[in-house]
């Protein structure tokens, strides 16, 4: 069975929201946001979407074909108040995008430099990462791993806490952090390791353990019977061209043409 290497990420990372119940999903950028919708399609049918905007849904709309806002599903709303409450409370998970991460699990899309008043690169700012960061679960969607993503030494701007004793906001822990997984497009990570460290879980179909240490800025830990991340099946791969008709997610990667599904399950 062939697929492409955008659609084996979104149904990786469609797996993190699987069996946790009623929670506010969120998906930053087109591919975390497929993932969110497949695995409302498929593994947990009680998740909460807004779907980029206010709007309650209770099957995801499509992200692409269709012709005006006006054709999009609206059947309920959900206001600040009640998306903070979510937050707050910590019945949300949000899958993110950073522009670099840290062996804490650290996360920056504020800034690139060292000198934040000066910075090379002026980002978005930190937006919502540090609430986020300490009262919800957290995941991470990387498109491209590299060494100037995963970072050696800490994130230039730190936007979201991490598994970092020295950074903890007064009256937190360790423990009280949750940072779920990471997909690259190299292979998936979590932060199961020794003392939080991030680890190797699965490796993408053709991707070798040293292709992933060399573009990581740090060591990494790996895990007991390293297996190769699971291909997409059948059913995945026909929701998706029902969430993506116009085969957007293809767009979303550098090396992943439009319309080409060139990878291939590896055999047993």
């Amino acid at each position: 069975m062939n697929f492409s290497l955008a659609e084996l990420m979104v149904c990786a990372a469609s797996r993190i929201f699987a069996d946790e119940g009623e929670v506010l999903v969120t998906g930053i950028g087109l591919l975390p946001r497929l993932a969110a919708s497949l695995a409302m399609r498929t593994s947990n049918p009680d998740i909460m979407m807004t779907d980029s905007q206010s709007f309650m849904l209770s099957k995801p709309n499509p992200v692409s074909g269709m012709a005006n806002h006006e054709a999009q599903a609206n059947e309920n709303w959900m206001g600040f108040a009640r998306i903070f409450d979510n937050v707050w409370s910590g019945h949300r998970h949000a899958l993110v995008g950073p522009s670099q991460i840290d062996r804490y699990g650290q996360s920056n899309i504020s800034a690139l430099g060292r000198s934040y008043q000066a910075p090379k690169v002026q980002l978005l700012g930190v937006r919502g990462f540090p609430g986020n960061s300490i009262s919800h679960a957290n995941s991470f969607f990387v498109p491209a791993h590299s060494r100037r993503v995963f970072v050696e030494g800490e994130c230039d701007v730190v936007c979201s806490i991490g598994y970092n004793p020295g950074r903890l906001p007064r009256g937190y822990r360790l423990a009280d952090i949750d940072i779920r997984n990471v997909v690259t497009d190299l292979c998936v990570l979590d932060f199961l390791g020794p003392s939080h460290q991030m680890r190797v879980v699965s490796l993408h179909p053709g991707v070798s353990l040293d292709e992933v240490r060399d573009n990581t800025g740090f060591e990494l830990a790996v895990a007991e019977g390293l297996s190769e991340t699971a291909p997409p099946t059948e059913p995945q791969l026909l929701l998706l061209d029902e969430l993506d008709p116009l085969d957007l997610r293809a767009r979303q990667l550098k090396n992943n043409p439009p319309g080409n599904r060139t990878m291939e399950e590896s055999a047993p």
